[in-house]
């Protein structure tokens, strides 16, 4: 019996029965567990859950749910077939909702829930839950080309959606207000979603024309607008940046320290303008090394309450998407007096710090500053300086030489001890997407990190841990980026993954420790399934978000962590610096503690949300293009990679990040069943097998780029492997899919997107996309 998991399926009991009343033996018997010790255990538990007020005592001395406890709130997420899941919990499980007890909900809306069927302690069998209302939907309007049909019921036409989480549903134009004509883009807003009356339409009010269905680039527009993400600035705003001097005046320069001396260089991507970082080393005679981080003071031109400072909260990042940036800030700023360009005075927060040989910062000041960058640097020659040690490269910067080396030094120690400490390296490939003059993709290039891009990463992160530590031990209202330690249950769940591949983790997973995941990534590393366990480590984690408490960052394995890097692209950056110029400004002390402390914790939601829009609207894009990319290669053969193998089929990834099913049904050598301890799909005759991290060719055999999907098939069965991981045919459960049947609705391991089809792995995207124009870490 697993004590720590005892009061959850107590709990679950109670719910799905909320009338009953339960004696201890009654609770025993229904978890099938017996024994002086199991009795001792269920009676701490069910007094537990009495304290939290959600079970009662009945005056018999029997247990019941408690009425106010009968209801919970969570997250729908839509399965195409009509079923779903309700996310109600961090910790539990999500509870299965069958089609006809969802009310109708849409993918992401908040809905009351009540258990009717508690999850089956003894199998993987989660909890059935049914909806019992709606408190609020996710889609408030939709995105799509607009056409006129014959089955219009009187409505001025629909709107075509493409959204594959809405691709059941039709939606119909009333007609009242803006007109559209076929082939127009437009949203709408929804005025009446689906009901008894019509259970797959919703009904709305075309609201804008955003462009044709020809226009290049209308493929991400409709993704952006789908998103709600501003598109461009209000005219009010960009007027206020307007107003901005377009260089450093003297009265700016009062109270700052003047660091134009210093050899301080921007090091970014070819395309990047907004340059919002510098950076200077230089060996110090006690042998320690000088390391200056020297920040765009965003915060001064942005100030607390304008119409800049409301626009950017507003966005909360900026989002890059593909051949495009929509920036947090209107360009007068991000690519004008706020980026750190070559030979200008500029703003900055500095943060300068002494750092000895073990990659300890043994001293630190952090103070406003004017600088002037001595050159504008991009990665591709620091790393012709560094690693190619190009001759033309190295005599073009010849004065700058030996300060780029002793980067490379300081960047080997901090690394080092980064990696003492346990911090977690993952799988650090990014696809680059490259479009033609018309927004077509035309071809997907993998982009490795070379010393530049890793050199710039540990300054960053070393002035992140710096400044976030300095402001915790003054015990002063701040924002950190925090990365809390998983949860036991999803790393038990990792192991037993990792179990299919032979690696046995020591440790416990209810006590982990970065440096457990370290070892793993240790033990597969160049392994064909070195990538595959990388993004399903990452699946195991919690995200990263913002909040006003110093939680820590478990994959950095660092204590104390903000975004204090990246103001001109990310708001609570800008908030640190603001943060950073009212202590100085004012002191630290009751009144000055005062100023922001109710205020940061929304601050950090709203900014962890807008940062989640931003990666699912990049992901979204990412996966579009991929698909319009492989469209052009239909009947193509590829070397590829098992990705993740379910009962309806199998994922595979290409060399350059792609990923595409081969559904159960096109596997028609033989007939095949899911091996769940394995992970594995084998073939009951052949015993032909198929594993994660197999190496397999396939063909594309069909792409459907408005959903981004991806269909190959195999091109050689008879090359797979055989194995006999099929269990005896006497003890043989039939419980896995056979071919052209996408099998039945057990409760997957993954709390997200529970759609077989939508679960292509997009751990890598939501990871990477994020600094596609800037190798500046996201962590």
């Amino acid at each position: 019996m697993e004590d720590n998991n005892l009061k959850q399926q107590i709990s679950e009991i109670l719910r799905a029965n909320p009338s009953k009343r339960f004696r201890v033996e009654d609770v025993s018997d229904a978890l099938g567990y017996h024994g002086s010790a199991a009795f001792k255990l269920i009676v701490q538990e069910l007094a537990q859950l009495e304290r939290e007020k959600i079970a009662v005592v009945t005056t018999d001395g029997e247990f019941q749910l408690n009425e106010k406890a009968r209801q919970l709130t969570g997250i729908f997420h839509a399965n195409d077939k009509g079923f779903g899941f309700v996310a109600y919990d961090d910790e539990l499980p999500d509870a299965f909702i069958a089609p006809d007890d969802t009310m109708m909900a849409l993918n992401g809306d908040e809905v009351d829930m009540e258990i009717v069927r508690a999850a089956d302690p003894h199998s993987d069998r989660g909890p059935v839950g049914k909806v019992t209302g709606i408190e609020e939907h996710h889609y408030t309007h939709v995105v799509g080309d607009f056409i006129q049909t014959n089955d219009d019921m009187g409505y001025y036409g629909q709107v075509r959606l493409t959204d594959k989480k809405l691709s059941r549903y039709k939606f119909y134009v009333v007609d009242t207000g803006l007109k559209p004509t076929p082939g127009e883009v437009v949203t709408a807003e929804i005025t009446e979603f689906p009901n008894s009356d019509h259970p797959l339409a919703m009904v709305g009010i075309a609201k804008q024309v955003i462009g044709s269905v020809d226009d290049p680039g209308i493929d991400i527009l409709q993704i952006v607008y789908a998103h709600d993400i501003p598109a461009e600035f209000p005219e009010d705003v960009l007027q206020e940046a307007d107003a901005i001097p377009d260089h450093v005046t003297e009265n700016e320069l009062v109270g700052r320290e003047d660091i134009t001396d210093q050899d301080l260089v921007t090091i970014d991507g070819e395309s990047s303008k907004d340059l919002d970082d510098a950076v200077t080393v230089w060996k110090l005679d006690n042998g320690n090394y000088h390391l200056g981080v020297h920040i765009a003071d965003v915060s001064h031109y942005v100030k607390e309450g304008s119409l800049l400072d409301q626009e950017a909260y507003k966005r909360g990042t900026s989002v890059y998407l593909t051949d495009r940036v929509i920036p947090m800030l209107p360009r007068r700023l991000s690519n004008g007096i706020c980026s750190l360009n070559e030979g200008v005075l500029r703003l900055c927060m500095s943060c300068e710090m002494e750092i000895d040989s073990e990659g300890n910062v043994v001293k630190h000041r952090i103070h406003p500053s004017v600088m002037k960058s001595a050159a504008r640097m991009t990665y591709t020659d620091v790393n012709k300086i560094l690693e190619a040690h190009d001759t033309k490269t190295r005599e073009k910067y010849d004065r700058l030489v030996p300060m780029f080396e002793d980067m490379s030094e300081l960047h080997k120690i901090l690394y080092k001890h980064r990696k003492r400490r346990g911090a977690i390296d993952f799988d650090d490939r990014e696809a680059e997407i490259i479009v033609d003059d018309k927004g077509h993709a035309i071809d997907i290039q993998l982009r490795v990190r070379g010393l530049a891009e890793k050199m710039i990463e540990s300054f960053m992160l070393a002035a992140n841990e710096t400044v976030a530590e300095h402001y915790n031990k003054k015990r002063v209202p701040f924002i950190y980026r925090v990365h809390e330690t998983p949860d036991g249950e999803r790393v038990k769940n990792f192991f037993e993954f990792l179990t299919a591949f032979g690696v046995n983790v020591k440790g416990d997973p209810d006590h982990l420790r970065p440096k457990m995941l370290q070892n793993v990534l240790k033990s597969v590393a160049g392994k064909p399934e070195e990538a595959v366990v990388s993004v399903m480590m990452l699946r195991s984690l919690k995200q990263a978000r913002y909040t006003d408490q110093s939680l820590g960052h478990f994959g950095l394995a660092a204590k104390y962590y903000t975004h204090f890097t990246s103001p001109i692209r990310r708001y609570p950056d800008t908030m640190v610096h603001r943060l950073i110029h009212y202590y100085e400004d004012h002191g630290i002390n009751d009144k000055s503690k005062e100023r922001y402390a109710d205020l940061l914790e929304e601050i950090g939601v709203h900014s962890s949300e807008m940062e989640r829009r931003a990666i699912d609207a990049e992901r979204d894009t990412d996966s579009m293009k991929k698909a319009e990319y492989m469209a052009d290669h239909i009947g193509e053969k590829f070397d590829a990679t098992v990705s993740s193998v379910m009962k309806f089929g199998m994922f595979i990834e290409l060399p350059n990040t792609v990923e595409g099913l081969i559904h159960i049904s096109r596997l028609t050598d033989d007939y095949y069943e899911y091996v769940e301890k394995y992970l594995a799909l084998v073939g009951t005759k052949t015993h032909r097998t198929y594993r994660i991290g197999q190496s397999v060719k396939v063909k594309v055999v069909h792409v459907d780029k408005e959903q981004s999907q991806i269909d190959f098939e195999l091109v050689d069965p008879s090359a797979a492997p055989v194995t006999d991981l099929l269990p005896k045919r006497e003890h043989r459960s039939y419980n896995g899919s056979r071919n052209r049947r996408p099998g039945d609705h057990r409760r997957p391991q993954s709390n997200n997107n529970q759609s077989g089809r939508n679960k292509v792995h997009h751990t890598r995207n939501q990871t990477q996309s994020r600094n596609r124009q800037n190798h500046k870490p996201n962590h």
